[in-house]
């Protein structure tokens, strides 16, 4: 029993976890009640389109390329992607059209031409993006800020020095309006909250370290789609003797003293493990896993983040203005995030995320159709009357495409599936359906994840979107990082 590890749940982070015991020398065992692995980052095929069902940015690839660098494996052989040319296309209902260039100045050019924003302001702002995110690197996103050796050594030391330039006490928005002229170029890097299930209005400009990774580092797409990320993770760990258990739901952690002695999955006896994971949300594992721990009530009792009402439609239609990526903005931000954050409900005129993998994976769909993912920031699940917001939501995007398409978008929607906040929370065991744990509506917001080790059981660590160091494909890549170093 001396090396041998649980890891409950198949989400990404379980699966990175997974592989660096597996490389560490741990026999590993992953317990997923899903019939698949992934969690949110998995798909499915419809009447012979294609959708990837959560995800669909992908940034730092070097993360997904490092465990298979780990496991002595070229990453080449796994999995490929490619750099996109243009990052995003945005619109708004007045006609104004701007594309994101993925090289800067040329992203610049767009802005001054399209919006008659000063290239160097766009400029500057990606600098100080850069500069944010070097300051909080290696201090907040590779080691665990539950440690007291987090804060004593140089890096600690150049992030209290660099303090004032993360600008923790203004918000995201009040940042981007003192950056920017035109509302247009604020609504568009407000959009960056959401990356974690944030409110630009609440949330504070340190989250404007989000834009590097996008701008500065780049954007990319998997050559298999995003399940391709999970597949090939997947592949790696089996080849690492990893064993994957499937429609196996874990119903308790047996503890005794202060470590976790066995692991009960259903219809299974109680299994003991030297090391046990938690991949689950964090809520979820207290609540559920061990109900007679002593709870975190302070941490799980925190805001949750938005959540999303995804549409996957297949379009009978090629849309050559559209890209992989496409934002249509709504006209009111500011009431949009009133009504997810303070009304817990869905905004009448909603901004709409378009995504066509299809037009670099052109058979993701069939030939001259195209398969839309439809992607609407949600208010995460408090008994809300779903079905009636669905309907209407539905026919408020459709509205909303077909005025700036030009086209009826309905006629054109041959088949059709619905995710939304209630169905999140079943399938991922997402608190309240958030789909990134606690929401960042304040400056202390890091500080209240909890850590990826507990207290209580010293062989017990927490991996994924809902502990530290948030939510994202980057951010739970590196959380199985910080706990797979931690033990």
């Amino acid at each position: 029993m001396s090396k041998t590890a649980a890891v409950v749940g198949a989400g990404i982070a379980g699966i990175a976890a997974a592989i660096r015991l597996a490389v560490k020398g741990y026999r590993v065992d992953v317990f997923e009640a899903n019939s698949y692995p992934g969690g949110k980052l998995s798909g499915f095929t419809q009447n012979g389109f294609r959708f990837d069902a959560g995800p669909s940015l992908f940034t730092m690839p070097q993360l997904v390329d490092e465990l298979f660098q780990l496991a002595g494996r070229n990453p080449n052989d796994y999995f490929d992607y490619i750099r996109l040319e243009e990052t995003c296309r945005y619109f708004w209902d007045d006609g104004t059209q701007l594309t994101a260039w993925a090289d800067r100045n040329a992203f610049a050019r767009e802005v001054e031409n399209q919006l008659g924003e000063p290239a160097d302001h766009l400029l500057a702002h990606l600098a100080d993006s850069a500069a944010k995110y070097d300051i909080t690197e290696k201090l907040f996103l590779h080691r665990s800020l539950h440690k007291l050796s987090t804060w004593f050594n140089r890096d600690a030391l150049y992030g209290y020095l660099n303090l004032p330039k993360l600008e923790v006490f203004k918000t995201m928005n009040r940042a981007n309006e003192q950056r920017f002229q035109n509302p247009k170029l604020v609504q568009l890097f407000n959009r960056y909250a959401t990356y974690n299930g944030s409110d630009p209005y609440q949330t504070p400009a340190t989250m404007n370290i989000i834009p590097h990774l996008e701008y500065n580092i780049g954007a990319f797409f998997p050559k298999d789609g995003m399940i391709g990320i999970t597949n090939s993770l997947v592949r790696l760990a089996e080849e690492l003797g990893v064993r994957f258990q499937y429609n196996t739901r874990v119903m308790e952690l047996i503890t005794e003293g202060n470590r976790v002695t066995a692991v009960v999955a259903d219809g299974q006896r109680p299994l003991a493990y030297s090391v046990v994971i938690s991949n689950m949300d964090i809520v979820s594992t207290f609540h559920k896993l061990l109900p007679n721990a002593r709870q975190p009530e302070r941490i799980l009792r925190q805001p949750k983040s938005s959540s999303g009402l995804i549409f996957y439609w297949g379009i009978q239609r090629e849309f050559p203005e559209l890209g992989l990526h496409n934002i249509f903005f709504s006209a009111d931000y500011r009431a949009e995030f009133d009504a997810i954050f303070n009304r817990k409900t869905l905004s009448d005129d909603p901004t709409v995320y378009l995504n066509i993998t299809s037009k670099h994976k052109p058979d993701d769909a069939p030939p001259n159709c195209e398969n839309w993912f439809i992607l609407i920031n949600a208010s995460n699940n408090s008994g809300q009357d779903w079905d009636e917001l669905i309907a209407k939501t539905r026919e408020n995007i459709i509205r909303k495409l077909s005025r700036n398409l030009g086209v009826d978008v309905a006629s054109l929607i041959v088949c059709e599936s619905v995710l939304d906040p209630r169905s999140i929370e079943i399938r991922t065991s997402s608190s309240q359906g958030a789909l990134y744990g606690n929401s960042s509506n304040n400056r202390f917001a890091a500080f209240l994840r909890h850590a990826n080790f507990s207290r209580q059981f010293r062989n017990l660590y927490f991996v994924g979107g809902s502990v530290h160091p948030g939510g994202g494909i980057p951010l739970c890549l590196l959380s199985a990082k910080i706990a797979t170093d931690l033990i």
